[in-house]
């Protein structure tokens, strides 16, 4: 029989995984700030974690100058740390759209992932458009809604002149990875949302551990930074 206290632990563990999932990379002081718990907790937790292969530790080299003490270990979550749940439906979806492309062709992929673009642009319109006309605040309304969705998602600046939105997880997931056009459309809708060009760098349906895409905020000056025409 399951305790009170084992099932108070593996709540706390919960909340550990899907901090991860929406912030990772992290480290276990920035978990333990979030969630208000000691370091030694948190270590618990993610030596479990670990060890189930939810999470994966990468090196932060960049924290530290050359040279000097140990790089700080930040956390990400795994293809395994993802809930499963509609994983039939998934599949599927998979052999639905497989033979709409058969018998139709490529352009049939192409429209079925511009309509599910088009409704998610529908929905979070009015979302992002009642933050203002504030980049980064239209971002973060943009962040919100997808979190709502399920897309565990959060938006960070980055030095001032762009501002970066990530998805710790994805609902079609295991769709997107055998149609890459549903990412394609998704970050179409993304850019209509808000008003500027983005750059859609990195997905969990690559194989990477977040959805990564960058929004420009300003231009820099020619030479000293990034253009948003890339």
């Amino acid at each position: 029989m399951t305790t009170d206290i084992e099932e108070a632990e593996a709540t706390t563990r919960e909340r550990v995984r899907g901090l991860i999932i929406e912030l990772g990379p992290i480290t276990a002081a920035e978990l333990a700030a979030e969630l208000e718990l000691t370091s030694a907790a948190i270590r618990r937790h993610l030596a479990v974690l670990e060890r189930s292969g939810q999470v994966a530790v990468r090196e932060d080299t960049s924290a530290l100058p050359r040279g000097r003490g140990r790089p700080a270990k930040r956390y990400i979550a795994t293809s395994a740390a993802h809930p499963q749940a509609g994983a039939a439906y998934a599949q599927m979806a998979v052999r639905a759209l497989t033979e709409l492309g058969e018998k139709v062709g490529p352009e049939a992929i192409e429209a079925f992932a511009q309509e599910r673009s088009d409704d998610l642009q529908r929905r979070y319109q009015a979302q992002v458009d009642a933050a203002g006309e504030d980049l980064h605040a239209r971002a973060a309304a943009l962040s919100d809604a997808l979190s709502e969705d399920g897309y565990a998602a959060s938006s960070r600046p980055l030095g001032g002149f762009a501002v970066q939105l990530c998805q710790g997880h994805c609902p079609v997931q295991q769709i997107a990875t055998q149609f890459p056009q549903l990412c394609e459309a998704e970050t179409r809708a993304f850019a209509d949302l808000l008003g500027v060009h983005v750059q859609r760098l990195a997905t969990l349906a690559g194989g990477e551990h977040v959805c990564t895409t960058h929004i420009p905020v300003t231009i820099p000056s020619p030479g000293k930074g990034m253009s948003t025409h890339q």
